[in-house]
């Protein structure tokens, strides 16, 4: 008999529903009011957050939670599972949204219209990519994420703007298109999309259609690949975060992690150690494409004319040496990633926004890699991106240092090790290159004031230097971040785990161990 469902674990869907009804109240009630949105909008994410944190502490004790819409059973219905994993990426994604929020307050939001039903939109896709334990609905939940992300992309205008809109569109549908291939094949064979299903089913497939099952599970790996900016199906991404306003790329910053957490889930569960004939299908790939990603991002970063550019490569490196530690796929790997994770996303999202203050103080010069008269508050904005630059490089004594530290020792069971070693440890150095020389210019090679120029507008500030606060933090709690991410890791390696609590009958939603 299944056991009752208490309110606690019904807070499972809230993480979907929440943004869900507020971009419908946006739109329905609020769109010719900005000042109400905002009001609204930044309310919601600070509900968005405490529910993350509930949800997280919930995950905590190791318990896998599925929460069946309708109280259908899996694999006829739709199930939502929470475990540590997810939980900590609902937990990122929470925080990330409301320092966005609060640098779009400045004004940002208030030059196109939509800005925050769409932004709601976003979040409502990416939790559902983090909670759906259905491989359609991941598909079903990018589209909705892609959308909201095509009004985001555009919102502002320009013909810039809309040139990489184009592009991203474009690369997108294509991607879109190829997932539904994929997912077709591997439902062909299995006749099921659920992922614990598909880890029963998929060590059992016939000889005959193995190869079949395969060709889905590697268009799988290229749409995913793609999410990820992994090289050599990057090239969207420099053009379309450096194009887009400042708030949508620091936004963006979790939509390449989604790509991420897609390969963890799906080739960690389904085509992970325990699948038989495709164990680690995507496993050869993932490590080659992961050092050339880390190779290129850094060319680029080195080679970049403007401060978005560079932020945009710095992206694609830092992509490039979190699946360096996600093509391990063990525990050690899995949770040096995990960390690094939430490190880059914070301090690309801080890069992107402080590239955003530079370029509305530079004026004319914009965020061009050239000398300028001096900005407003050029001492204040030098700093922040200083320590900004840090973290991304992986300097000691902020977090980055402590992931890619994490990362290499990981790499050491690695048969290509050394080659790893010396990829990462080059990288940072060529960044650390490439950002000193940004630096100087844009704030030591400054010409003289001709006249008062206005401080930065204090929200965002204020977004900045929280995102720069919880870098900090995160490097002081790496200890118990460690272990907890550790315990994430193994949990989103155990098969047997996430199965009992998905397909076992009395297992459900409010199961406890």
């Amino acid at each position: 008999m299944t056991p009752a469902i208490s309110a606690l674990d019904h807070a499972i869907i809230l993480p979907v529903l929440l943004p869900a009804l507020t971009a419908a109240f946006l739109v329905l009630a609020l769109r010719h009011h900005l000042r109400r949105e905002r009001i609204v909008s930044l309310a919601a994410t600070g509900l968005l957050l405490a529910l993350a944190i509930v949800l997280f502490a919930l995950a905590s004790d190791g318990t896998v939670r599925a929460y069946r819409l309708g109280d259908w059973p899996a694999p006829y219905g739709i199930t939502l599972v929470l475990d540590r994993l997810s939980a900590t990426m609902l937990l990122l994604t929470a925080v990330l949204a409301g320092c966005v929020l609060i640098y779009a307050a400045g004004g940002v939001d208030g030059r196109g219209r939509h800005f925050h039903p769409l932004f709601q939109f976003q979040l409502m896709g990416i939790n559902g990519a983090f909670l759906t334990g259905d491989v359609f609905n991941l598909f079903v939940f990018f589209e909705v994420m892609l959308i909201a992300s095509y009004g985001l992309m555009l919102h502002g205008g320009g013909p810039g703007r809309l040139k990489a809109g184009f592009q991203y569109v474009a690369i997108n549908l294509l991607a879109s298109a190829v997932f539904l291939v994929g997912v077709g094949l591997i439902y062909a064979v299995t006749g099921t999309l659920n992922m614990a299903d598909l880890a029963v089913k998929v060590p059992q497939v016939a000889p005959a259609d193995a190869a079949l099952l395969k060709t889905g599970a590697l268009l799988l790996f290229l749409v995913f690949a793609t999410k990820a900016a992994l090289v050599p199906l990057h090239w969207w991404l420099p053009a379309t975060y450096a194009g887009t306003s400042a708030p949508a790329a620091a936004l963006f910053m979790i939509m390449t992690k989604v790509g991420a957490y897609a390969i963890i889930r799906v080739y960690g569960l389904v085509f992970g150690a325990g699948a038989g004939p495709l164990a680690l299908a995507a496993a050869p790939f993932v490590m080659p494409a992961a050092l050339a990603t880390l190779v290129v991002g850094t060319i680029g970063l080195v080679g970049s004319r403007k401060l978005r550019d560079l932020s945009a490569f710095a992206v694609i490196a830092s992509m490039g040496t979190l699946l360096i530690a996600v093509g391990l796929f063990d525990v050690e790997g899995l949770s040096a990633g995990l960390y690094y994770l939430v490190h880059s996303t914070l301090a690309g999202a801080a890069l992107f926004l402080i590239a955003g203050i530079v370029q509305e103080q530079r004026g004319a010069a914009s965020d061009r890699l050239i000398p300028a008269p001096a900005m407003g508050g050029e001492t204040l904005l030098g700093g922040l991106f200083f320590l900004a630059a840090i973290a991304l490089v992986g300097l000691p004594p902020l977090s980055g240092f402590i992931g890619k530290v994490m990362i290499l020792q990981a790499v050491r069971t690695c048969a290509i090790w050394p080659w790893i070693w010396a990829a990462i440890l080059g990288a940072s150095l060529l960044m650390t290159f490439g950002f000193a020389r940004a630096g100087s210019v844009l704030f030591w090679a400054s010409g003289p004031v001709s006249e008062r120029k206005p401080l930065p507008a204090l929200p965002g500030l204020a977004a900045v230097v929280l995102l720069l606060a919880a870098i900090v933090g995160w490097a002081l709690a790496a200890g118990p971040a460690t272990q907890a991410l550790s315990l994430a890791a193994r949990q989103a390696l155990d098969r047997n785990s996430y199965i009992e609590a998905v397909l076992l009958p009395g297992a459900p939603a409010a199961s406890e161990k």
